[in-house]
């Protein structure tokens, strides 16, 4: 157990650092590599690019392998993918990139079922306790990444830095895998589940709905948040600051949201809740002074904590782990794809105006969506999805 809950806190410190690590260097990448505008807005599209095609593979890699096997492998792949943007080349940032985040899709999509797993008892727990590490991790990620780079002069040396925390996640799933080669084999493998067949479900439809439109908005103000501040005259180190608030506040509203959840049954009142929050935030990036960027902040990061409640229906979305992890295959390999409009159209609608005020906007227009979805979501239990038509 001890083992357990060890490897579940030192995966959520990996899962977000290698996106937020990145995130207040972008302009200083930029300067000191020297690409154009089309690999800047690249950049901050490929995790959610990735995720959608590396995460399809995960229930496949996990019946070979099983889930700890899964999860060393991506937390070996994670750790090379962020020693390897440590060169200075733009070459090795966008592949160094591309491979850290497949690392990371493999652990988005087994993650649920890990927990489920070994820990079915406490899921909601669990997941807490996961979502809070993620943001933990996003937060020193945030608020260290131009300190490291600056004292290793260079920001691609500052960025390769969190491979550390990647590989010495990777020791702690060792174990899994020995514990599971020296068990019996009883010669049989569970049923295979088509993940793309739970898209015919109205609970699939809505599910990876749910999960694109929130995956949208957050990595879209993950890799864009500093930059708009920067634009606005904020320096770099305060504006990774404000990203590093913001991660942080997910912390108390995650556990706030939970609450809401386990105690009073409340799954629509948080939804809700997240879903204003996180409009409120957008709308105060558009219109408060600059010295109020702390309060959208703080009401971006109370928004943002709907992840956990996402992943919460996901992993009661089935009866086996094993159709939990084809929902979650399916909601956060199709979710990702989609939302990779977003981090790639605010780059280039930026580009396009000149400013930040068409891309928030249209944020915001999403977070109404998000709240529709997030009502539906929230009536669905443990039975049978029934399909549509």
């Amino acid at each position: 157990m001890a083992l357990s809950i060890l490897a579940v806190v030192l995966v959520g410190m990996n899962l977000r650092a290698g996106i937020t690590s990145a995130s207040p260097l972008f302009v200083d990448l930029q300067e000191f590599l020297g690409y154009g505008p089309l690999v800047a807005a690249l950049l901050p599209s490929i995790p959610t690019l990735v995720f959608a095609v590396a995460g399809m593979s995960t229930a496949w890699i996990a019946r070979r392998l099983g889930l700890g096997g899964t999860m060393l492998l991506a937390l070996v792949v994670l750790g090379a993918g962020l020693a390897l943007r440590g060169l200075p080349t733009t070459w090795a940032l966008l592949a160094g990139t591309v491979a850290a985040m497949c690392g990371i899709a493999l652990c988005n999509v087994a993650m649920p079922s890990f927990i489920r797993q070994n820990f079915a008892d406490r899921i909601s727990l669990m997941t807490g306790l996961y979502t809070i590490t993620m943001s933990v991790g996003a937060t020193a990620a945030s608020a260290l990444s131009v300190p490291l780079a600056l004292a290793a002069g260079s920001p691609t040396i500052g960025l390769a830095t969190w491979s550390f925390l990647a590989f010495a996640a990777a020791l702690a799933f060792l174990p899994f895998v020995l514990m599971a080669r020296s068990g019996p084999d009883t010669g049989e493998k569970p049923a295979s589940i088509n993940p793309l067949s739970l898209i015919k479900t109205k609970r699939g439809m809505v599910i990876t709905g749910l999960f694109t439109v929130q995956s949208l908005m957050a990595y879209s103000m993950m890799s864009w948040m500093p930059s708009i501040l920067i634009s606005r005259s904020m320096n770099a180190t305060d504006a990774g600051f404000m990203l590093g608030v913001m991660q942080a506040v997910t912390i108390p509203a995650t556990m706030f949201s939970l609450w809401l959840v386990n105690r009073h049954g409340m799954l629509r009142g948080a939804f809700t809740m997240c879903s204003v929050a996180v409009a409120a935030g957008l709308v105060g990036m558009l219109v408060l002074p600059l010295s109020l960027a702390w309060l959208c902040a703080i009401t971006l990061g109370i928004g943002f904590s709907i992840f956990p409640l996402v992943l919460l229906v996901i992993s009661h979305s089935g009866e086996t782990p094993e159709e939990t992890t084809a929902m979650s295959t399916l909601a956060q390999s199709v979710g990702y794809l989609v939302a990779t409009i977003g981090p790639f159209g605010m780059g280039l609608l930026y580009s396009l105006t000149g400013g930040w005020s068409v891309p928030l906007v249209l944020l915001i227009v999403v977070a109404g969506i998000q709240l529709c979805l997030g009502l539906a979501a929230s009536g669905y239990r443990r039975t049978t999805p029934q399909r549509v038509g």
